[in-house]
């Protein structure tokens, strides 16, 4: 846990967030500000700030955040959502720490931004 990260603390249970999935691995909540009638976000619980600073070892914890977005979005009765991972500043990151989004429930457009 990185000790001033918010999705760490959320994690943790030091933040009150709405579960939606949790195990050892990950966590999984809703976004306090929604883009989508459904928008979950999925933390790894190990602290990972942005894709790039994975390394070959991470690559059954990435594996992972896609099958627990199936696992939510079967839970969720959706069918067609989008999964989104933005890495820096200028792509949408705003929290760093990893995180997949799983936004579903509406129509989505190409490209997005």
């Amino acid at each position: 846990m990185a000790e001033n990260c918010l999705f760490c603390k959320i994690a943790a249970g030091e933040i009150p967030s709405t579960q939606v999935y949790s195990d050892d691995t990950y966590y999984a909540f809703r976004d306090i500000n929604p883009g989508a009638p459904t928008h979950v976000l999925i933390v790894p619980r190990k602290h990972i700030a942005r894709i790039t600073d994975a390394d070959p070892g991470d690559a059954e914890l990435l594996g992972g955040l896609m099958l627990i977005a199936n696992k939510i979005a079967a839970q969720e009765h959706l069918t067609d959502f989008r999964l989104a991972l933005n890495c820096g500043p200028h792509a949408g990151q705003s929290v760093f720490h990893i995180h997949l989004h799983l936004m579903g429930g509406r129509d989505f457009s190409w490209p997005p931004g």
